[in-house]
């Protein structure tokens, strides 16, 4: 692997105890009755999404960054390849967190636009990834 994405890689891997804790959180949550949790089905349902795609797209990026390398994309397009699926495990999860932060909160705020701009970075940073692989394997 490139020395870019084993370091994105690190970056990506330090991230899983975050994840790790927000599980636990939310099972604590569930375990202790916390107002605010139970109680509002949105909130809920909205930060069991963010702790969900913050662990599978952690899962996604780690899988992707030695692929990145593995195309012929440019260098900058490699670049942007690997910032684009980065973003999405940051971005989504914060969108689910933040648009419901307060535990009265019972629709979402503004901030529930990030997960639309994670996805949007998801979705761009795997077509240039399919796109460059494909034009890998076929020059191959």
């Amino acid at each position: 692997m490139s020395p870019v994405s084993l370091t994105l890689a690190g970056v990506m891997l330090v991230t899983v105890p975050g994840v790790a804790f927000g599980g636990a959180t939310l099972l604590r949550f569930l375990m202790r009755d916390v107002p605010g949790y139970l109680d509002n089905p949105v909130r809920r349902g909205l930060w069991r999404a963010g702790h969900a795609h913050a662990g599978v797209l952690v899962l996604f990026g780690l899988v992707a960054m030695p692929y990145v390398d593995q195309t012929d994309l440019p260098g900058v397009l490699q670049a942007l390849t690997r910032v684009l699926i980065v973003a999405a495990p940051v971005l989504m999860p914060l969108g689910f967190f933040l648009s419901v932060i307060r535990p009265g909160d019972t629709k979402p705020n503004g901030l529930i636009r990030l997960t639309l701009l994670g996805g949007g970075c998801l979705a761009a940073g795997t077509l240039l990834l399919g796109v460059g692989l494909l034009r890998a394997g076929l020059l191959a």
